[in-house]
């Protein structure tokens, strides 16, 4: 199964994640970086923790300005609250697992939440864990997860949100994920006007917005705002926004009988002729090939 990688972002680049099961907070899927145009995931940020696990090639993965290189067999969790997204910087191909939980699942005990969750949520010093190898026991877990989701047997949710539990339970003992009150750490200020112009594009994509007001919605100039996108996102901020209207219209596409003219202005692209032009770029077929494989695919 490979889910739709359309993520659905809210005006404040947070994303709104689709749960497997209303009312269970819980996400689990197999994916491919291909998925995705030029093999790049949109930034984002969720309440969530983010649970990603390299089957085959390697995938690099953005959290806050910091970059990781994961290569198979290797695992990345991301904190609650960290802006970040996976990424290919040469095209390669990445099979991945990717598991999204809210913590409220990892525990109903008020006490063992504050404990042994709310400190780890709240730690500035732990924006993420880089699992590799030799954390042999942690890393069998996350396809277990996924075998269940394939197989669903009887309240598998429950075995699965067991399993999570079990897994975070293994990374207290085994690494520094607990806050030192020793350790004082302070944001990068350029990463809160990031943030803000990427809400910004999320918010008016659909609207024909220039560099200017993109670098007005950090209170930076135009050259800062440049150096802000190719900084943390490799990607000019023009780059970006048009990044994240191929994907809005790639969900159009797949889910309404919008015509090609009409998705093209519903995204915010002033010219049908260039709409197909980088999204042939981008897919390597054109937006009416698109939908027509997409037609044929199996649900």
């Amino acid at each position: 199964m490979i889910n739709d990688p359309i993520t659905k972002v809210m005006q404040d680049a947070s994303e709104i994640v689709r749960y497997d099961e209303v009312g269970i907070p819980l996400y689990i899927r197999e994916g491919l970086l291909s998925s995705y145009p030029d093999h790049r995931a949109l930034c984002h940020w969720h309440e969530d923790i983010e649970w990603v696990q390299i089957r085959s090639g390697q995938m690099n993965y953005y959290i806050n300005g910091k970059r990781v290189l994961l290569n198979a067999g290797e695992a990345i969790i991301v904190n609650s609250r960290q802006m970040h997204y996976g990424y290919s910087e040469n095209g390669q191909e990445c099979d991945f697992i990717c598991i999204l939980c809210h913590p409220k699942i990892l525990t109903a005990n008020s006490v063992l939440y504050q404990s042994y969750i709310t400190p780890v949520l709240s730690n500035p010093a732990l924006e993420y864990l880089h699992l590799k190898p030799e954390n042999a026991k942690a890393l069998q877990i996350l396809p277990e997860i996924l075998r269940l989701k394939k197989e669903q047997p009887v309240a598998y949710e429950i075995e699965a949100a067991a399993l999570l539990s079990l897994l975070w339970c293994r990374l207290l003992r085994t690494h520094p994920m607990m806050p030192d009150g020793n350790t004082a750490v302070s944001q990068d200020p350029d990463l809160l006007i990031q943030r803000d112009m990427v809400s910004y594009i999320y918010s008016h994509y659909s609207e024909s917005i220039n560099l200017d007001e993109i670098a007005a919605a950090g209170k930076v100039c135009r050259n800062k705002c440049c150096q802000i996108f190719r900084r943390y996102l490799c990607q000019s901020p023009i780059d970006f926004l048009n990044h994240y209207r191929l994907e809005v219209s790639c969900h159009l596409l797949n889910t309404t009988k919008m015509s090609i003219a009409e998705i093209c202005t519903a995204c915010g692209f002033n010219h049908q002729s260039y709409y197909s032009k980088i999204f042939l770029r981008t897919y390597h077929c054109t937006p009416r090939d698109f939908r027509k494989r997409a037609e044929v695919l199996p649900t």
